[in-house]
């Protein structure tokens, strides 16, 4: 048997009551804890894609590996900023303020970023990328070029369709009863947004950090060059203010949309109480 989605909204609700109620110091450690983990599903599945020439089926292996980072945050515990843009729904109930949505969102962003940062800074100095003679580095190197060059409505457009997989993931996730049930509602979902490439901003956290590092050996970035034709201007225009403003800006922007407004609003107005109807 599974809640029924009106249920799983009410206990979502007074889930997100109950998180306004939590100390500082455990905000900290559940958001660095999700973005560590949303890193490590990217660095697996770039592991997992970086040698497959076809994109189709680098996509679908990657969907099949990327998932393992919200069940992680699911059942061992974590903060993750497109999930908790969900809160919106005890917003609209008028359980919690908005003022106090904003604050939580603003610290699990950055304390996100704190982990997808730590997986990243990891990755970079325990060999991995030095797989495949080094391919993996140059993949990491391309991937997060092109993540990077992306123009502000893509950005916010692929935010968007991102969160409202990840949503639905998360909240079908709370629909089931039992830890099988769970995973099955997690893949599904996840697989989707990242085989329709996606932007999911917790995730680049992790690819373009990673990919940044990577460009910093100059064995990566000549195989880059050779393998993938990412030129020296590409590698310039590789850095922590084109993560921020090209990328980290509208995606944020298009995954609160998509978290907020596709998903909370939607399904609020479909779930209205008869009362409040």
């Amino acid at each position: 048997m599974l809640k029924s989605i009106s249920e799983t909204i009410d206990g979502y609700i007074e889930g997100a009551v109950a998180k306004t109620k939590n100390p500082l110091w455990k905000f900290i450690l559940l958001g660095i804890m999700a973005g560590f983990f949303i890193g490590a599903g990217a660095a697996i599945s770039n592991v997992a894609m970086h040698s497959i020439p076809s994109v189709g089926v680098a996509r679908l292996v990657a969907g099949c590996t990327f998932p393992i980072g919200l069940m992680m945050i699911v059942f061992l515990g974590g903060e993750l900023f497109t999930g908790d843009c969900m809160i919106a729904m005890a917003c609209l109930r008028g359980k919690v303020k908005v003022t106090k949505m904003i604050g939580i969102l603003i610290l699990v962003w950055i304390t996100n970023l704190a982990g997808g940062f730590l997986m990243a800074l990891l990755i970079a100095h325990s060999g991995q990328l030095a797989y495949s003679n080094n391919l993996l580095g140059a993949f990491t190197i391309k991937l997060a070029v092109g993540k990077a060059g992306i123009d502000f409505g893509t950005g916010v457009c692929s935010g968007i369709l991102c969160n409202i997989f990840v949503c639905a993931a998360v909240l079908m996730a709370a629909m089931a009863k039992d830890m099988a049930g769970k995973i099955m509602a997690i893949f599904f979902p996840i697989m989707s947004f990242v085989i329709g490439g996606f932007e999911h901003c917790v995730a680049n956290m992790y690819y373009i950090p990673a990919g940044i590092f990577a460009a910093g050996n100059a064995t990566y970035a000549e195989v880059s060059a050779k393998e993938y034709g990412i030129t020296k201007d590409q590698l310039a225009s590789l850095n922590w203010g084109t993560f921020f403003v090209n990328n980290e800006l509208p995606v944020t922007i298009g995954n609160i949309i998509g978290g907020m407004v596709c998903i909370s609003l939607v399904l609020v107005l479909l779930n209205r109480k008869q009362k409040e109807a």
